[in-house]
């Protein structure tokens, strides 16, 4: 099983980005954090199973101000935006929100963001950890359209869990607090400039909401708690086991440019080749040919996990390494560690029997169905 990390110090010199709710996340204990495009985030602040049955039983509030924009404006901004994405935005109404990977001249994924629609000619990709504004900026170079890319001042906030509806109707009232799924709001709060989502990272109830103006950070802070505090808020870290449940993958360990979306599990119904986008040739021709390997939900056995992998661990079939692990975690409502492994197309479905190669000897494992929970989404649409 995972091994605890090695002790270190971890300095917060001047070169790491800090989010507008920095002190404040200093305040509310946290105790370690990480680098993600490349701005610090916070990983923990308590027992990670104190917080993830925070998450499921009330609500809470999350820094995730590393989920920084690539903003795209201007005349042609809809056609641009369509270049980078495989999802068709002649469907993404003004105020909707999209789970749009970009995609690589190759079929590659360059980032898994969510897209917001603000206006006819305004769109957000909500950026996972890499360089994504640098590959928009190269296709800019060439594309020859009148469009304005930019990283505007926007600093998320994810408020998650069963009681965040009334949070956020205790924050914006009744339109706000009934927004559909994927679907978004822009306006104010007392004059501290938002966008909120229904969206999140935990397949639960929940919403962002997008600060437009990092000045705010610590005001917009306050007034989150406050208005949680008769529904139990607290300040947690994004919680890996609840991602890992509802099939959530994380860019960078479970995928990245090397891989498309016809091999990620679920992600292939992302494909829209009604649309015209950077690497639909190369996505046609894989659709056609079918794909080697898969990224799946596994199950493993073994104690209880406690900590993230440091490394990816092998997968082996018959005495054969096959695959690696990416991610993992113990469920505690299932009483159970499941995570994702990357294996042969023909070992992919549910069912198989695998081994995992942890640092202190193999472990049995099964192949899973997607999501581990809640597989029909009926928790965050509720």
């Amino acid at each position: 099983m995972p091994r605890e990390p090695f002790s270190f110090t971890f300095y917060t010199a001047s070169w790491y980005r800090r989010s507008p709710y920095w002190q404040r996340t200093v305040e509310a204990g946290c105790t370690s954090w990480d680098l993600y495009n490349h701005m610090l985030i916070p990983t923990l602040y308590d027992d990670d199973e104190t917080e993830y049955w925070h998450l499921l039983r009330h609500v809470t509030l999350w820094d995730v101000a590393v989920e920084r924009q690539l903003e795209v404006t201007g005349p042609d901004a809809q056609r641009f935006a369509q270049l980078l994405t495989c999802r068709d935005l002649s469907r993404c109404a003004v105020g909707q929100c999209k789970y749009a990977p970009i995609i690589a001249p190759n079929g590659g994924i360059v980032n898994d963001p969510v897209l917001l629609r603000l206006g006819e000619n305004q769109f957000w990709f909500s950026l996972a950890d890499s360089d994504a504004l640098l590959y928009a900026l190269g296709v800019q170079a060439f594309a020859g359209l009148d469009v304005e890319l930019r990283e505007p001042d926007v600093s998320p906030l994810q408020v998650q869990g069963p009681k965040s509806r009334e949070v956020i109707r205790a924050l914006f009232g009744e339109e706000v607090a009934s927004l559909r799924y994927y679907w978004c709001w822009q306006g104010d709060l007392d004059g501290i400039p938002v966008v909120v989502s229904r969206t999140g990272w935990t397949g639960e109830v929940g919403y962002e909401i997008y600060l437009r103006d990092g000045s705010f950070g610590g005001e917009l802070w306050d007034r989150v708690m406050e208005a949680g505090r008769p529904f139990e808020i607290r300040a947690i870290a994004p919680s890996d086991q609840r991602r890992i449940e509802a099939g959530i993958f994380n860019y960078g360990n479970d995928m990245d440019v090397t891989n498309n979306p016809f091999e990620i599990t679920g992600m292939e119904r992302l494909v829209e080749l009604s649309a015209d986008f950077i690497g639909k040739r190369a996505l046609e021709r894989i659709a056609a040919e079918g794909v080697r390997n898969k990224l799946v939900g596994v199950k493993i056995g073994g104690e209880p996990f406690r900590m993230w992998l440091e490394d990816f661990w092998p997968v082996r079939r018959d005495g054969e390494v096959v695959g690696r692990l990416t991610s993992a975690s113990h469920s505690f409502r299932l009483r159970e560690n499941i995570g994702y492994a990357w294996v042969p197309v023909g070992l992919a479905a549910p069912g198989t029997a695998l081994e995992v190669i942890s640092p202190d000897g193999p472990v049995p494992a099964v192949t899973a169905a997607l999501p581990f929970v809640d597989p029909t989404k009926e928790l965050p649409r509720s």
